[in-house]
């Protein structure tokens, strides 16, 4: 496929048709996307490949609790885990919430699941001393992350970058052995696409581009 048509077309797919996804795929996938780009080219990510279905139902466990506070706050009207507004739910709201199949259906039905750690040992985090919720350091993982969908499009397969789990990164480290210094930063369902979307919604580049500082003139197409 085209790079454009590969780029265009790479959606979060959370249903599978159950089709294998072989070894010799998944390596190929990690082949190609070994090739983003990290702070200085530490190439921190380390990837745990997951098929036994005892530890995807532990996932599934893991996975509930943000996913029962991101659906509460969805459905009061709030932006779920924002990182600048506290919930305003309730702890008790939370806690009885159901947890859609969506959330977690994909751990259990996907052809396999990738864990996607980063050394925090080898990560460029420019940003660690501002007074806010860091986001330097997910350049140096999320390029990587970004490129396994890209991959996987490219061989057939769709994925999706989900971070639920993360949240509970105690119970990860003790499931997976992680050392203190690795942390989680996804965990990725890959799978056959029920459906192969190919035409995806997204905002033009004028609502998001703008000239020359905050508030400037939009970024227009060339006429």
């Amino acid at each position: 496929m085209e790079i454009y048509d590969v780029m265009r077309t790479t959606f979060a797919g959370r249903e599978y048709t159950g089709e294998e996804l072989s070894t010799g795929v998944i390596y190929r996938i990690l082949d190609m996307a070994r090739f983003a780009p990290s702070g200085g080219n530490r190439q921190g990510w380390k990837v745990i490949v997951v098929r036994d279905d005892e530890t995807r139902r532990s996932l599934v466990k893991l996975t509930e609790p943000a996913a029962r506070r991101y659906v509460a706050q969805m459905t009061c009207g709030e932006n779920p885990w924002s990182s600048l507004e506290p919930p305003v739910v309730s702890t008790e709201e939370i806690a009885e919430t159901q947890v859609p199949s969506v959330f977690t259906d994909p751990l259990i039905k996907s052809s396999v699941v990738l864990i996607l750690c980063l050394d925090l040992s080898l990560a460029a985090s420019m940003d660690q001393h501002l007074d806010r919720v860091g986001i330097i350091t997910g350049a140096s993982i999320y390029p990587f992350a970004w490129n396994i969908l890209l991959a996987a499009r490219s061989e057939g397969f769709t994925g999706a970058i989900t971070t639920l789990a993360a949240a509970e990164e105690p119970g990860m480290k003790e499931l997976f052995g992680l050392p203190d210094h690795v942390a989680v930063c996804g965990v990725v369902p890959l799978g056959k696409p029920v459906k192969q979307l190919t035409r995806l919604k997204r905002k033009p580049v004028q609502e998001f581009a703008m000239l020359e500082k905050w508030g400037g003139q939009p970024l227009e197409p060339v006429t």
